[in-house]
């Protein structure tokens, strides 16, 4: 498959940066085409200002400030998104990022007065999310883990119909051990490359 893998996260030293790794190594291993989009090391600005705001439902003017990264999830079949869970939420780089390039028109015709949105990105049939959460599983799940619902239901519902979907984290980065990380890496490759053996 075409495969773009969605990387945020500012320091390349991170263990974010490790699963970043793990994952395209997993996915080229598999045979798949990948498409690695690092959003902090491009510079993206996750930042709308008034004048694209002001642009951001005309059609065909909307998209040229984020031409590149639209034609990137154009291209894919599948996507998967590593980045580290911040308040229980994804980074603003990559809010931004979802704000900015999930333009209407191109991944989404917009509701009218008869009928409601409608999803445009049905090339995309699996969505993936490798992250880390400073906070407990069961602390993530009180809150409601909005960064998983936000991918996964939002974007997810934008592709699709029956999209598969993978969700894996690792709970209380904070304390985490080399060992835990380990594990992890591991249960990452083992689990993405199974994911889109399908």
């Amino acid at each position: 498959m075409r495969v773009l893998v969605v990387f945020s996260h500012p320091c390349k030293e991170s263990f974010n940066a490790a699963l970043c790794k793990k994952v395209v190594e997993t996915l080229k291993d598999q045979g798949h085409e990948v498409r690695l989009s690092d959003l902090y090391a491009k510079g993206f600005d996750p930042v709308m200002s008034a004048e694209e705001r002001r642009g951001y439902h005309t059609l065909q003017a909307n998209t040229e400030p984020v031409a590149e990264d639209l034609a990137d999830i154009m291209w894919c079949e599948a996507t998967v998104f590593v980045y580290p869970t911040w308040w229980f939420g994804l980074p603003a780089m990559l809010k931004g990022w979802l704000e900015r390039v999930w333009v209407p028109h191109e991944t989404f015709q917009m509701p009218t007065a008869t009928h409601g949105a409608r999803p445009k990105m049905q090339h995309i049939k699996r969505i993936a999310v490798v992250t880390t959460c400073g906070a407990s599983w069961w602390l993530s799940k009180l809150i409601g883990e909005p960064g998983r619902k936000t991918i996964l239901r939002g974007i997810g519902i934008l592709c699709r119909p029956g999209c598969k979907t993978l969700y894996l984290a690792h709970y209380k980065m904070d304390s985490s051990t080399r060992e835990s990380r380990e594990r992890y890496l591991h249960k990452v490759g083992r689990k993405i490359a199974a994911f889109t053996a399908q």
